[in-house]
């Protein structure tokens, strides 16, 4: 008979999902600031000494046989007086947005290994501090020459890297087998980050100026942290306040799939494993859907579409928003399954990259036919990124189904590799939108999109795992060959076998 779950008002694992939520949507919110910020920073673009004026209303003003009304020739003479305009062409623009990714990128692996070693919690304090203070100075580096801003959002991404690595070895040491899903789910506060942040530093924007939108978002931050120090701890063993009854629910649900390692993680045994490498690629194809409109969907919005300043940030924020409902629905499904053993895990992890890889690609494909509508537009990217919401149940899952002790450094190489999709793709749009900014250029774009998601969760549903590797127990290996290891995800869903020589080469059954 299973572990019972503790009956009380609010229970400690409620605090860390809580927490878990806020710390990625602090994150997201100094990741993205400068998607938004930066259309407020730079000259726009002119023809014959006007403003250019965005494709989709050309066109559907001419459709709609309008002409231009004084109030929009006026706009097209004039630029709104949001602060300091700096001289910054589009490929400039693409490196300073893909500069917060080159140092995400550098410091995801060694994350993990941080978060194992020295503790999740206080690693993801100082990380988040620096990255708060260098927020706060973006206006005065910004000032200085492009190189600091550059600098500083590296910086900025070099301590961010660290952060999801080390909320996965959170969840890996706080989450019931039962409750994985709504943990898992916890980690797409990110998401709530974009749908608050682009909305209201829009707003701060057009009232303030761009140089508060850094202030306000950096001084939040470093408050947030004074609550994480307070209510966050590594383990259930090390947490101040929590009931004996709960830390004994969580560590029996946990069994002993999870093992306090210390040592470095067996990055052979990792970097040879087939099923580890369908996860790069799946994560892969998730960030490249989620970082392309992250970093270049305001800029579609605002200089193809036409909308302005802070009709763009509510708009931009609309697909993040359905992701973060959708992820949240994903979350439950995917735990009802686990409650009523419906389906093993490796069939939930493959079935759902028809929602979270699939339908993505199959919308962005359908938006190249829609022109200039723009209903048919925003509706579309919503819908494709709210389906993108399933990843809570594949490529955000699965790294703790194959080594829960390595969870954190496993999560890590995939998030390294698979960040280099926040420059890439920006600079891909750079390049693309360099002489011209319209419809055509953006058709491109998106069917790379839609590629790269589709390819990405077909390799997947080949190779792709969903079994405790041996490698996860490395220092256990006596007690792998005594019997095989169940995923405990989905534990009595499905016979899972684990290979496992002996002097008899003899399969055993679990």
């Amino acid at each position: 008979m299973g572990p019972t779950c503790p009956k009380g008002l609010i229970s400690t694992r409620f605090v860390i999902g809580v927490m878990l939520f806020t710390a990625c949507f602090v994150t997201y919110t100094m990741r993205v600031n400068m998607s938004i910020n930066i259309i407020a920073m730079v000259e726009p673009a002119r023809t014959n000494g006007s403003l250019t004026e965005p494709e989709c209303v050309v066109v559907n003003r001419i459709s709609n046989n309008q002409t231009l009304g004084n109030e929009s020739a006026e706009k097209l003479t004039s630029v709104p007086d949001y602060g300091t305009r700096y001289e910054w062409d589009s490929n400039l623009q693409s490196l300073i947005l893909g500069s917060y990714f080159w140092g995400y990128t550098i410091t995801c692996i060694p994350g993990g290994v941080l978060g194992e070693k020295f503790g999740p919690t206080r690693t993801v304090m100082i990380a988040t501090l620096i990255s708060g203070f260098l927020t706060l100075v973006g206006p005065l580096a910004s000032s200085w020459h492009y190189a600091v801003l550059i600098l500083s959002r590296f910086l900025t991404g070099v301590c961010g890297g660290v952060i999801y690595p080390c909320l996965h070895c959170l969840v890996s040491r706080w989450a019931p087998p039962e409750e994985k899903g709504k943990f898992i789910g916890s980690l797409l506060g990110g998401t709530l980050g974009t749908v608050a942040t682009w909305p209201l530093l829009g707003a701060v924007i057009e009232s303030l100026g761009w140089s508060w939108s850094f202030f306000i978002n950096g001084g939040i931050v470093i408050v947030w942290c004074i609550f994480w120090i307070l209510l966050v701890s590594d383990s259930p063993d090390k947490h101040p306040r929590i009931s004996e009854e709960e830390k004994l629910y969580i560590v029996r649900s946990l069994g002993d799939t999870l093992k306090p390692t210390k040592g470095l993680p067996p990055y052979k045994d990792i970097f040879l494993s087939i099923p580890f490498w369908s996860l790069i690629i799946l994560h892969f194809g998730n960030l490249w859907g989620l970082y392309f409109l992250m970093t270049a969907g305001p800029n579609f919005l605002s200089t193809v579409l036409g909308f302005n300043l802070g009709h763009t940030g509510i708009l931009a924020a609309l697909p993040y928003l359905a992701r973060l409902i959708f992820g949240f629905i994903f979350g439950l499904i995917g735990d009802f399954i686990r409650q009523r053993k419906i389906l093993s895990t490796i069939m939930v992890r493959k079935g759902f990259i028809l929602f979270s890889h699939i339908v993505p690609g199959a919308l962005l494909l359908i938006l190249n036919v829609t022109g200039c509508d723009v209903n048919w537009s925003i509706a579309l990217l919503t819908l494709s990124l709210g389906s993108n919401g399933a990843s809570t149940l594949t490529n955000l899952q699965n790294s703790q189904d194959l080594a829960p002790n390595y969870a954190g450094t496993l999560y890590g190489i995939a998030n390294c590799i698979g960040s280099t999709t926040g420059f890439i793709t920006p600079l891909i749009v750079g390049q693309l939108t360099a002489e011209n900014n319209g419809l055509d250029e953006w058709h491109i774009i998106f069917c790379i999109g839609a590629l790269v998601y589709i390819v990405c969760g077909l390799v997947f549903c080949v190779f792709g795992k969903a079994d405790i590797q041996v490698w996860n127990a490395a220092k256990e290996i006596d007690d792998l060959q005594k019997g095989g290891v169940p995923n405990p995800a989905f534990d009595n869903a499905s016979e899972v076998t684990m290979k496992v020589e002996d002097s008899s080469d003899e399969n055993t059954k679990v």
